[in-house]
C-alpha cells in the first residue's frame, strides 16, 4: 500500500532534505534531555547570564527574583491549564470523537495525512490552542491506528499545525490581553488609556496572511520529509489497548441513587450554561463584544459542557485532561523562576534594549520579533513572556511613533516560531499521543526554519 503513496524521490533536493531530517532525528534523540531537565539547566544558564551582564545581577537579587517568579506565575499557569483542559473536553466529547474517527479514515496515505492534519489543526488552534493541541494529538492517534505512517512525523505535523498559528488566533494571550479592559497584562492601556482591538491584531492582514502562507508551506514541507518506508517507526499497536478513562468505577449500588441521577442529568449542565451564557450576553451587550483570557475559558467551557451533555461526563473529561497536565505543572514554576530572574535582574531589558537601540519606527516590529525569538526560548509562555518584554517594547513604540499593534504582534508571532524548538508545549501532546518527545522535535525544527522566515518577511518594513 505504501509504495503508491509516497511522492517521487528522484529529485536530489528531496533526498538531501530527508537526509537532513534523519540527521536531526539522530541529534535530538542523543542530545536533547527531558524537558524538565532542560528547564533546570536553562535556569542555571539564565542565572549565570544575569550574574555576568544584568544591571542588578547580585546573587541575592537572582535568588529572590527566582523565588518570586516561581510563585507569581501560579495564577497565569492555572489560566493556561484551564484553556488546555477546556479544549480537551471539547475534543474528548462523543461528537468530536466521532468526527476525529471519520476524518482519520480519509487519511489513507502520509500525503493525505499531512494535507489533513496541518491545516485542520491550524484552524482549530486559531480558535483555541487547547482544542488544536489536544485534538491534534488525538487525531494523530486515530490516523496512526489506520494508516502506515511514521508516528513521530505525524505527531510533529499535528503539533506544528497548532504552534504556527497559536498566537495569531482568538486565544492569543498577547492579543487578547491588549484588547481586554483592566487586564493586568494590558500594557498598552496602562501606557495610553487605549485598547488594541482584535481587528488591529488577529484580524489584521499582516497577521492573517502570513499565518495562511506558513500553514500552506509547512504542509508541503511535511509531505516532502516523510521518511521512506524502510525508515518509518509506526504507532505501537499495544498502546491502543490501554484504558484512558482514569476514573474509578461507580459502585452498582450507587448507579440508581439520587446523586447518580443528578450526575447524569442535563439539568446541571443547563444551569451552568445558563449562568455563563447570561453573563456573556449582558457583558457583551453593555460593553461591546470582546474576548479576554477569562472570557475565552468561559466560552470554551460552555461549549464543552454542551458537547459532553451531563455534569459527570464533563467532570470525567476534565479528569482525563488533568492527567496530561502534570508536566506542565512541573515546568510552569521553573519557567516562572526564569522569568523572575530575567525581570528582577534587568536581564530581559538588556536583551530587548540591545535590539531596540538600532530600531526605527519602521523596523521596530521586526526587531521586537527577533528579540522575542531569543526570550521565548527561556520563557515559552506568551503571557509570561509579554510581562517580561512588553514593558520595553511598548514604551519604545510610543517613543519612536511606531505601530503599537504591529510591535505587539511581533512579540506574539515569534512565539509561533520559537515554540517549535522549545519543548514546553510539546510535553502534553506527546503525553496524549504516547510517544517520546525527541524524535517529534526533530521534525518540528524543520517547521521552525520555515515559519521563522515567513513571519519575519511579514513584519519587514517593506510590508
Amino acid at each position: 500500500m505504501n509504495q503508491k503513496q509516497d511522492i517521487p524521490l528522484a529529485a536530489p533536493s528531496v533526498r538531501s532534505f530527508r537526509g537532513v531530517v534523519s540527521g536531526l532525528v539522530y541529534l535530538f534523540e542523543n542530545v536533547m534531555p527531558d524537558p524538565f531537565t532542560l528547564a533546570i539547566w536553562l535556569t542555571l544558564l539564565v542565572g549565570a547570564a544575569a550574574y555576568c551582564w544584568a544591571p542588578h545581577g547580585g546573587v541575592l537579587t537572582i535568588l529572590s527574583s527566582w523565588y518570586d517568579g516561581t510563585f507569581k506565575i501560579v495564577g497565569f499557569a492555572l489560566q493556561m491549564i484551564l484553556i488546555f483542559a477546556s479544549g480537551y473536553a471539547i475534543s474528548d466529547s462523543p461528537l468530536a470523537q466521532k468526527g476525529l474517527r471519520a476524518l482519520a479514515a480519509t487519511a489513507s496515505t502520509p500525503t493525505r495525512a499531512a494535507l489533513l492534519v496541518v491545516p485542520l489543526v491550524a484552524i482549530a488552534s486559531w480558535f483555541n490552542w487547547g482544542v488544536g493541541l489536544v485534538g491534534g494529538a488525538l487525531l494523530a492517534r486515530e490516523i496512526a491506528k489506520r494508516t502506515r505512517v511514521d508516528f513521530a512525523w505525524l505527531v510533529a505535523a499535528c503539533y506544528s499545525g497548532c504552534a504556527i498559528v497559536t498566537n495569531s488566533g482568538l486565544s492569543s494571550s498577547i492579543a487578547l490581553s491588549q484588547a481586554s479592559h483592566g487586564n493586568a497584562l494590558n500594557l498598552v492601556e496602562k501606557a495610553t488609556g487605549q485598547l488594541v482591538p482584535l481587528s488591529h491584531t488577529v484580524f489584521a492582514p499582516f497577521v492573517y496572511i502570513p499565518t495562511i502562507v506558513v500553514t500552506a508551506v509547512v504542509t508541503a514541507i511535511f509531505i516532502a520529509i516523510h521518511p521512506k518506508p524502510d525508515r518509518m517507526v509506526c504507532f505501537p499497536k499495544s498502546a491502543d489497548t490501554e484504558s484512558d478513562t482514569g476514573a474509578a468505577r461507580e459502585p452498582a449500588s450507587r448507579a440508581s441513587s439520587f446523586g447518580a441521577r443528578l450526575d447524569r442529568s442535563i439539568l446541571g449542565t443547563a444551569i451552568l450554561v445558563l449562568f455563563g451564557a447570561s453573563y456573556l450576553a449582558i457583558d457583551w451587550s453593555t460593553n461591546g463584544f470582546n474576548l479576554g483570557i477569562n472570557t475565552m475559558i468561559l466560552v470554551f467551557m460552555l461549549i464543552g459542557l454542551v458537547l459532553q451533555r451531563t455534569p459527570i461526563a464533563y467532570a470525567e473529561s476534565i479528569r482525563r485532561a488533568a492527567g496530561q497536565t502534570g508536566a506542565m505543572l512541573l515546568q510552569f514554576p521553573l519557567y516562572g523562576g526564569i522569568m523572575g530572574i530575567m525581570t528582577g535582574t534587568g536581564l530581559a531589558s538588556v536583551i530587548s534594549s540591545g535590539f531596540l537601540l538600532i530600531a526605527t519606527s519602521a523596523t521596530l516590529p521586526l526587531w521586537s520579533y527577533l528579540s522575542s525569538l531569543v526570550i521565548t526560548l527561556f520563557i515559552p509562555s506568551s503571557g509570561g513572556h509579554w510581562a517580561v518584554q512588553g514593558p520595553f517594547v511598548i514604551p519604545a513604540a510610543l517613543s519612536l511613533h511606531a505601530d503599537i499593534a504591529r510591535t505587539s504582534m511581533g512579540v506574539a508571532l515569534a512565539e509561533n516560531v520559537s515554540v517549535l524548538l522549545q519543548p514546553f508545549w510539546v510535553v502534553p501532546v506527546v503525553a496524549i499521543a504516547g510517544i517520546r518527545i525527541q524524535p517529534v522535535m526533530a521534525y518540528t525544527s524543520i517547521a521552525f526554519l520555515v515559519s521563522l522566515v515567513v513571519y519575519a518577511v511579514a513584519l519587514a518594513p517593506v510590508f
